[in-house]
């Protein structure tokens, strides 16, 4: 299928496919499932399900927002990498994103991805990744730290960060 394919154009193939089938066949798929339940239970309570599931689930994402700011605040203040708060706090913007659309489909990611467990298996997955591929650097009045936990892009960007006014260089 796909051995004339570079390693990246594979990678662009993958997440193109990824793409369609969440703009194409997950919709079709919520609909299925709505008009499913809706046989079994009945219009009104399936309108009344799915209103009261985002209800609930905008609640969550709200209080697992805040949480996780705190969180990524305080390791801020502690001088610590906040990776893990970023990803957590990717994770519940993804579940707010899928609690928008109407949908039991959704509505389970959205709350799957809102539990404390899963936003840490997504993270430590995230972050077993992307670490070997991240060099920090910080900048301090006597010179440069450098933890290196990978390399540095190709690209070798650098960001140059003027001094304070009124620090010698």
């Amino acid at each position: 299928c796909c051995e004339g394919l570079s390693r990246s154009s594979v990678k662009k193939l993958e997440m193109f496919l990824l793409i369609v089938s969440l703009v194409v066949v997950l919709p079709l798929l919520e609909l299925y499932v709505i008009v499913q339940v809706g046989h079994q239970v009945g219009l009104l309570p399936t309108i009344a399900l799915l209103i009261a599931i985002s209800a609930v689930g905008t609640s969550l994402v709200k209080r697992e927002g805040m949480r996780v700011y705190k969180d990524f605040t305080a390791a801020i203040q502690r001088g610590e990498e906040p990776s893990k708060q970023i990803v957590h706090g990717v994770c519940i913007l993804a579940a707010g994103v899928f609690l928008f659309a109407p949908g039991f489909i959704s509505d389970v990611l959205a709350i799957t991805l809102l539990l404390p467990p899963t936003r840490a298996i997504a993270s430590k997955l995230v972050l077993r990744r992307s670490r070997s591929k991240i060099t920090v650097i910080r900048a301090t009045h006597t010179g440069p730290i450098v933890e290196t936990k990978g390399t540095l892009a190709a690209s070798f960007d650098v960001i140059d960060v003027d001094p304070r006014e009124g620090e010698n260089n």
